[in-house]
């Protein structure tokens, strides 16, 4: 590893994969790491027994764990040993900025192609609180190895519903990939000049593709709106003075009229409401769930009363978080 970083012996790009890893890895330090693996493990299968014992669980349980992780950690490590340092760079950087964003905010809905598939499972499952939101202009590139005519595009479901009549007005088919910046990297790595990517610029910088146009997107105003989560939730009286929002699903009851009595606990009590969306729970197709924002958080008497009625009226409810409100609705 430590020779292929600093380039002690020359690498062919054109070697196979393994007599090239072979040639170059740092071998003593190979030796090193598998030498205090296997210490490790009779270290783990002498302590385990007895521990386990005291525990109540299988004699090997401890080994036979530290065993699982450190091979995946072992197969993690070959792999990667195995890659150019500038795939490991990309990777690098690429895994830190989708990690970053992933753990600090998470997309809910888009201003050309609507809500965020699966968000209305992943919100509630998560464990974690809405604590703010933030809008952000999205803007995609078209991005190839050449100038085109292209048959194909790849990129995210959301990006190609976005960029939805650009691709059509062109005779480009848009198929999906499982992110932007992992569809310009599969462009790339095809050779092929017929096929194009969507993705943010920075990827063609990335993958050294070629931007054939900017701003692709259909709508000139696209934006996504994302929410920011945390463990802990926002106390509400803390947003006192704030025009505040506040996140909540909830289940009606399988009876007529049953949407209708839980908005109007709402609109009795003047509070607004500005966004809902329903999806069903289960394969009943009875019992329907309903994600929605209003404006206000509790403590406020109005949007107290409007969630006690929402109680009584529904089979139950669940706040999400509430939190300062970014831009004005309506």
């Amino acid at each position: 590893m430590t020779e292929m970083v600093y380039g002690a012996v020359p690498v062919q790009s054109g070697d196979p994969v393994i007599p090239r890893w072979w040639r170059t890895i740092d071998k003593w330090t190979l030796s090193c790491i598998l030498v205090l693996f296997g210490i490790g493990l009779l270290l783990g299968l002498a302590s385990s027994p007895p521990l386990a014992a005291k525990n109540g669980l299988d004699p090997f349980h401890y080994v036979t764990r530290q065993a699982i992780f450190g091979g995946a950690a072992m197969v993690v490590m070959f792999t990667v040993s195995m890659m150019s340092p500038k795939m490991v760079r990309r990777l690098a950087v690429i895994g830190f900025l989708f990690s970053f964003a992933a753990l600090a905010m998470l997309p809910v809905e888009n201003s050309t192609y609507g809500r965020v598939a699966d968000i209305h499972f992943l919100l509630p499952e998560s464990g974690l609180s809405i604590v703010a939101e933030h809008f952000m202009r999205i803007t995609h590139c078209l991005m190839a190895l050449g100038k085109g005519p292209f048959e194909a595009a790849y990129s995210h479901p959301q990006a190609l519903g976005q960029s939805h009549k650009f691709l059509s007005d062109r005779g480009i088919v848009g198929l999906s990939h499982a992110d932007t910046a992992g569809a310009a990297a599969f462009v790339a790595e095809s050779g092929k000049t017929n096929v194009a990517a969507i993705a943010p610029s920075l990827a063609a910088d990335l993958y050294g593709l070629e931007i054939v146009e900017r701003e692709v997107e259909d709508a000139p105003d696209n934006t996504t709106r994302f929410v920011v989560l945390a463990k802990d939730s926002l106390d509400p009286a803390n947003l006192a003075g704030a025009q505040a929002m506040t996140t909540f699903i909830f289940e009606v009851k399988n009876i007529p009229a049953a949407l209708y009595k839980a908005l109007g606990c709402f609109a009795t009590n003047g509070v607004n409401m500005t966004k809902l969306e329903s999806y069903q729970k289960g394969a009943s197709f009875a019992a329907t769930q309903f994600f929605a924002d209003i404006e206000g958080a509790p403590g406020e008497a109005r949007v107290d009363a409007a969630l006690e009625e929402l109680a009584f009226q529904t089979n139950g409810v669940r706040l999400l978080g509430s939190y300062a409100q970014v831009r004005k609705r309506g």
